[in-house]
């Protein structure tokens, strides 16, 4: 997951003329407390500190914190990425001595267990804060609760729920991880207004508008890694990379039970790690050629989109992106890997009987059958629309 990117430290993020901005009228503060908005808007920096470390912290969660004062914030941090210390470090080593006697607002509860980093709790503890405001409890069961429990038996205020829908949403890769024992799986696809996502020759360069394209390359920053299929390297031959500059890269994941794939792919060929996952015994000179342009091949004894998504799991990522085509997309469906749904539509028509769709059969016959996304939002974005909506989750 370390493309040797650099990530902003997270030591000493405040800078007060920053803060002052952030929070107009520090004189006004006290109305905002009571009514609540102050919470709320110091909840909402620390998401916007958490995000400066999207796709660096799995299996961990994204985490920020600000230090509270007089009205005044006195220390900032966000946690950077796995083996590093939380967030609450950096705030309390921010607000040194100015910690005695504040409020600390955290996304997520504090832990108050050893790990690879010693429990924050304690830390909370030892610098003397008055108060902890915590966006959600932390569903991970070495936490769940103990470091509110902790924090509140050492006679330190505590308010839970704040912003919590936005806290959750943020890391929602991480909850999906903790709670199912898989990384969260998003299919992203775009099609024309007449649902198809590439032309009766397979043409499909591009369904979408430049900024509909810039927002996915965004996305592919925040995931651990994207998976294609086959048909996509032969047909597409994609980048599958931020695009950016100095941006990190997801691990690149293509699926192939036969490695009929093209020897100058571009996955091969670019800097950005490639993984591909095959069938054990299948093609070992293709395989050999992989090895030898750096690529990295697992085998399984029968490949299938669960058996990538355990695989993924353990090595320690909370947020997969598939962007492959529809027989694939409808197999992953099918096979609960896939939870939530991002649909770029562009306001195009391009027909044809045989052009290809985003998601293959699933075996469905009537409308009942129909899978009804939940939680569904949609918004433009250029001159195409963007749908974001879940499936149903069978038992939750």
């Amino acid at each position: 997951m370390d493309n040797s990117t650099e990530l902003p430290s997270a030591d000493a993020v405040l800078n007060q003329e920053t803060a002052k901005n952030f929070l107009g009228d520090v004189t006004a503060t006290t109305k905002k407390m009571e009514s609540g908005e102050f919470d709320s808007q110091m909840m909402q920096r620390c998401l916007e500190l958490a995000r400066r470390a999207l796709g660096y912290t799995s299996p961990n969660p994204l985490v920020g914190a600000v230090i509270v004062k007089d009205g005044k914030i006195v220390g900032e941090g966000f946690h950077p990425r796995a083996g590093e210390p939380h967030a609450e470090v950096f705030a309390l080593r921010a607000a040194g001595d100015d910690a005695r006697g504040s409020t600390i607002y955290v996304s997520l509860e504090p832990c108050n267990h050893y790990g690879r980093t010693p429990p924050c709790s304690e830390g909370l503890i030892a610098a003397g804060v008055s108060k902890v405001v915590v966006g959600m409890v932390d569903p991970n069961p070495l936490v769940a609760g103990g470091g509110i429990a902790r924090l509140r038996a050492a006679g330190i205020e505590v308010v839970v729920g704040v912003e919590e829908a936005a806290c959750r949403k943020l890391n929602e890769g991480f909850v999906h991880r903790i709670l199912h024992k898989r990384p969260l799986g998003i299919l992203k696809y775009a099609m024309t207004l007449d649902g198809k996502i590439a032309t009766s020759a397979g043409h499909s360069a591009w369904v979408t508008n430049p900024d509909a394209r810039s927002e996915v390359h965004q996305l592919r920053t925040a995931c651990d890694a994207v998976i294609v299929g086959g048909n996509t390297v032969r047909y597409d031959n994609p980048f599958l990379t931020s695009h950016q500059v100095g941006a990190r890269n997801p691990l690149r994941v293509v699926m192939s039970r036969r490695l009929n794939l093209p020897e100058n792919a571009r996955l091969w060929e670019s800097d950005a790690p490639t993984l591909v996952l095959t069938e054990v015994g299948c093609s070992e000179d293709f395989q050999e050629m992989l090895v030898k342009k750096g690529v990295e091949v697992i085998e399984f004894p029968l490949l299938t989109p669960d058996q990538a998504m355990a695989y993924l799991y353990e090595r320690g990522f909370c947020t997969v992106l598939w962007e492959c085509g529809g027989t694939l997309a409808a197999s992953a469906i099918a096979q609960g890997a896939i939870q939530k749904i991002l649909a770029f539509i562009a306001p195009k028509i391009i027909g044809g009987v045989h052009a290809p769709t985003p998601v293959g059969d699933l075996g469905l016959v009537s409308m009942t059958q129909a899978l009804s996304l939940e939680r569904v939002t949609w918004r433009v974005v250029g001159s195409d629309c963007l749908v974001e909506g879940y499936l149903p989750q069978v038992g939750n």
